[in-house]
């Protein structure tokens, strides 16, 4: 059961994980693999702002898209974006990678094979992992500005919108968890994560919110 208590903390999250940031002309965007395809619909209608002349969709699949792409989550973005009205020659698709890490690594070079020249990248992803998006990106792709996007929705129609509320909720307390991780482990730069949001992420763990954590080691382990 998700109490009135655990909406609140995962709303300090979600408002947490938005960048704020306001869309711009950018060289390319590019659209981070997942088991939403409103990412798909956002970066397409980015592209149909003239916002982006050329659009990477990047992913392979995961455990929890296998069923629902089962042809990889980036040829089925494009799939997506060539319905909503996106030029087949204007579209890329990277269909390697399986973590953020690769989805940022894999697009970066295929635009070098490619020769294409960028120096900003509108960022799509889903609305709970901006933050942790841009993070990795900077990381990996420093020579490179950013800008992040994602659906403009609120908690509540994210979550009816997907259906499946507890997966939102562990998405959420599983992308802080690596922001407050990763950083060490040389995956994103380190990004301050205040006190209610460490707070409500902490309440939210005790509640049983885990299936998206990620291992840590033991103590005095490496």
């Amino acid at each position: 059961m998700i109490t009135a208590r655990d909406w609140e903390d995962a709303r300090v999250l979600w408002d947490f994980q938005r960048m704020g940031h306001e869309p711009r002309a950018c060289s390319v965007g590019v659209g981070l693999g997942s088991h939403d395809l409103g990412v798909a619909d956002v970066t397409a209608e980015l592209y149909r702002r003239g916002l982006v002349p050329l659009v990477v969709f990047t992913g392979a699949t995961s455990p929890t898209t296998r069923a629902r792409m089962p042809r990889g989550e980036a040829v089925h973005y494009r799939e997506r974006a060539v319905e909503l009205g996106v030029p087949e020659d204007a579209i890329l698709v990277e269909p390697r990678a399986r973590n953020t890490g690769e989805n940022i690594r894999f697009s970066r070079d295929l635009l070098a094979e490619r020769g294409t020249p960028v120096d900003s990248v509108l960022l799509v992803s889903k609305p709970y992992e901006e933050r942790r998006a841009y993070a990795t990106a900077r990381k990996l792709w420093p020579e490179a500005e950013f800008v992040c996007a994602s659906a403009p929705l609120d908690l509540p129609a994210y979550a009816e919108s997907v259906g499946d509320p507890r997966l939102v909720l562990d998405m959420l307390v599983g992308a802080v968890q690596r922001l407050l991780l990763y950083p060490a482990r040389g995956f994103m730069i380190e990004l301050p994560v205040p006190l209610p949001v460490t707070t409500a992420y902490e309440r939210l763990r005790e509640r049983g919110f885990v299936g998206r954590l990620v291992a840590t080691p033991a103590p005095g382990t490496s």
